[in-house]
C-alpha cells in the first residue's frame, strides 16, 4: 500500500432466484447514485476484513468472500486515488432473512438485479468494469466456491535460543500478536475447520481463531514439519480430505512445508504446477494463501489464488 493512496474493499454479492443469478446493488442517498457495496479500510484493518464489514454495514448481510473478481482505480476529487478492491460473494438465505437493513443517510434502497439490469443500472464505468470481471468466472461455470487457506504459523522463538524440542517452541509476543491479528480476516473467508501441525507455534497461532468459530483445533503430525523431516508427513491425506469435503478450511504449518501442500492441492484438483505455487507457499510468519476451488467440482483445478500478510 502507499501512503497517498486511499484504500477501500467491498464485493458483488449474489445470489440465486429459482435457479436465475441476481446481483445486489445499491442506491445511495447522498450521492443519488447505484453501485456495488464497499468502503474504506478501518486503521488496522485488511482489506478482506472491510469488504466483509462494510458489506454487512451497508446491506445487513453477512457474507463469507469468495474469489477476487478485480480491482478498480481513479482519482477522487481531492485527487487523492482511490484503490478498491472486490471478491465475490453469496448471499444466502439465512443471511438475507437476518438483515436488519433500513433505508438511512447513507444507504437509501437495496435492490436485486439481474446482471443484464445491473449493466444498465450501476452508475460507474470502474463498477461495470467489476462485474465484467465476476461475469467472466460465472461464464466459465465457476460461481460458488470454497477456499483452503494455507496459513503459516506466526514468529516463534528461535531455535538458537530454544534448549527443549523443536515442537515445543512457542510463539514471541509479536507472534501472538500476529495470531490474533489474522483471526477477522480468516473468518471473513468463511473457515469452518481449523487443522494444524501439532507444533506448538501452529497450534497456539490458530488457537484464537478455533475459539472464535467455537471448534476444536484439529491437531496431526501428518503435516508437521519433524515429520516431514523425518520422512512421516502425509500431506495427499490430509489435504485429499480437505479437497473431497467441500469446506472451507484452514490448514497451519510450517515455511519449509508450505511448498508441499500447495504441490498437494494443485496435484488433487488436477492444476498444472507453476511458479505461481512458489510465491503462494512463500510466506511470511502468520501469513496465508487463500486457494479458492470450484464448489460443484473441485477436481476442476484451481479457481484463484491470493495471499495475506497482517499488518502487526
Amino acid at each position: 500500500m502507499t501512503d497517498t493512496a486511499v484504500y477501500a474493499a467491498g464485493a458483488v454479492i449474489w445470489r440465486l432466484v429459482e435457479g436465475k443469478l441476481h446481483i445486489l446493488v445499491i442506491h445511495r442517498t447522498a450521492y443519488a447514485d447505484v453501485t456495488l457495496p464497499k468502503g474504506k479500510v478501518d486503521p488496522g484493518e485488511m482489506l478482506a476484513e472491510t469488504a466483509v464489514r462494510e458489506v454487512f454495514e451497508e446491506t445487513g448481510i453477512r457474507v463469507a468472500l469468495g474469489i477476487p473478481v478485480g480491482v478498480s482505480r481513479y482519482r477522487m476529487p481531492n485527487k487523492r486515488q482511490k484503490i478498491v478492491h472486490y471478491w465475490s460473494a453469496e448471499a444466502t438465505d439465512d443471511a438475507i432473512r437476518a438483515s436488519r437493513f433500513v433505508p438511512n443517510k447513507e444507504v437509501a434502497a437495496l435492490e436485486w438485479v439481474t446482471p443484464k439490469r445491473a449493466r444498465t443500472y450501476l452508475s460507474y464505468p470502474v463498477d461495470l468494469e467489476i462485474l465484467d470481471a465476476f461475469m467472466k468466472f460465472v461464464d466459465d461455470g465457476v460461481l460458488q466456491t470454497f477456499p483452503l487457506i494455507v496459513l503459516r504459523h506466526g514468529k516463534a522463538v528461535s531455535r538458537d535460543s530454544w534448549s527443549g524440542p523443536d515442537a515445543l517452541r512457542p510463539l514471541t509476543a509479536r507472534g501472538t500478536r500476529q495470531a490474533h491479528a489474522i483471526v477477522g480476516p480468516l473468518l471473513a473467508f468463511g473457515a469452518r475447520r481449523v487443522i494444524s501441525s501439532d507444533a506448538v507455534r501452529c497450534v497456539t497461532t490458530v488457537t484464537s481463531l478455533a475459539a472464535a468459530l467455537g471448534k476444536p483445533v484439529r491437531r496431526t503430525e501428518l503435516i508437521g514439519q519433524d515429520a516431514w523431516e523425518q520422512g512421516r508427513a502425509d500431506i495427499r491425506a490430509v489435504v485429499g480430505k480437505r479437497v473431497r469435503s467441500g469446506k472451507p478450511a484452514v490448514l497451519c504449518s510450517h515455511g519449509p512445508v508450505l511448498p508441499e501442500i500447495m504441490s498437494e492441492i494443485a496435484l488433487a484438483t488436477g492444476t498444472l504446477r507453476g511458479s505461481y505455487l512458489g510465491s503462494a507457499s512463500t510466506l511470511d510468519f502468520a501469513a496465508f494463501s487463500v486457494v479458492h476451488l470450484s464448489a460443484t467440482n473441485p477436481g476442476s483445478g484451481i479457481v484463484a489464488i491470493e495471499t495475506h500478510t497482517p499488518k502487526e
